[in-house]
């Protein structure tokens, strides 16, 4: 963990009750589309982005302990949940253009972003094209800093991923899957700390809208090399903003090697890893999750964005050559 002159007390916490009612699913039309959220709690607002073929749903048993001394915001992603699932464009662009959108309907001009696995990727966008909207940024087990990921998901970006989904939905294979994510379970495989999460993700996918939607989602992040998206050559602009970085130390969706590499290349930022989690930390540790991101939101002050500073960290630029892979470096 890094020490940061701007980890102080900025506010008393106020704890307030939140009721099951607050938690139910609400809906926004926004550009002709329904977008599904959750929304509970007064206070700073916090928005949680959930990761790929997953929901605001993944969040569920945390929103009414993070709603005591937030106003918490858990939306379901465009082709997601129980949002609409058009032919559209789902690019972590998009998706920060989306989440912008549904925050200026609901009249919150500003928040903590806390973003899981392509949430993640999400949050760091929105900081990028809306900085002076982004108070801090929370990052959890976060896409996009480096080409690496399960191979599981090269695969499924490939042509001919339709029918791969689709054999899952056949009979009896629910149970074979499940079979094998618990033997991998059973031997302490990396990939089996996330087995009951994963099995869930396949329950996301239950008709050919969702998997449509959830394969243009993929393709806008991953090839079959992998990560085609980057963070790494603007994360100097994070200077300034609070940034912490959440990750499991087993994690077999994205390695955990890469909270290094963006802890190194977020200037002040803090590094937090989970022992023994894979890529939902805060599923196998909740308590910790929560009491990290009220830590967190409470002992820093937000972001102090100004168009000067922006203007004067662009000017300087960032890393250059040392991002290259092989010879290729992915952006945005």
């Amino acid at each position: 963990m890094v020490d940061d002159p701007r980890r102080r007390p900025v506010r008393a916490v106020r704890l307030r009750p939140v009721g099951d009612g607050d938690l139910d699913l609400r809906y926004r039309v926004v550009h002709g589309y329904r977008r599904a959220f959750r929304m509970a709690g007064e206070g700073p607002p916090l928005v949680l982005i959930h990761g790929i073929g997953d929901s605001s749903a993944t969040w569920a048993e945390l929103i009414a302990d993070l709603a005591r001394t937030h106003t918490v915001i858990a939306p379901d992603l465009l082709g997601h949940g129980d949002s609409d699932k058009p032919r559209a464009d789902y690019s972590v662009a998009a998706y920060a253009n989306g989440v912008r959108d549904l925050l200026t309907t609901l009249g919150v001009e500003s928040a903590t972003l806390v973003g899981h696995s392509l949430g993640g990727g999400v949050a760091m966008q929105f900081a990028y094209q809306f900085p002076e909207r982004t108070e801090r940024l929370i990052l959890v087990s976060a896409g996009g800093v480096g080409r690496e990921v399960n191979p599981v998901l090269r695969l499924a970006s490939l042509p001919g991923a339709h029918l791969m989904l689709s054999a899952l939905r056949l009979p009896g294979m629910r149970l074979q899957t499940g079979l094998a994510l618990r033997l991998m379970r059973l031997l302490d495989t990396d990939l089996g700390q996330d087995a009951p999460a994963l099995l869930n993700l396949v329950d996301a996918l239950p008709d050919e809208t969702s998997r449509n939607a959830f394969i243009r989602t993929l393709r806008a992040v991953v090839d079959w090399r992998g990560q085609v998206v980057t963070m790494l050559d603007r994360c100097y602009l994070t200077e300034g903003m609070p940034t912490m970085l959440l990750w499991g130390d087993r994690d077999s969706v994205v390695p955990v090697r890469h909270a290094f590499g963006a802890h190194e290349a977020m200037p002040g930022s803090r590094l937090e890893i989970f022992e023994g989690a894979g890529h939902f930390p805060f599923h196998t540790d909740p308590a910790r999750f929560v009491a990290l991101v009220e830590e967190f939101t409470a002992g820093t002050a937000p972001a102090d964005w100004s168009r000067e500073h922006w203007r004067e960290l662009l000017r300087q630029g960032g890393p250059g050559s040392e991002l290259r892979e092989a010879g290729e470096r992915s952006a945005t």
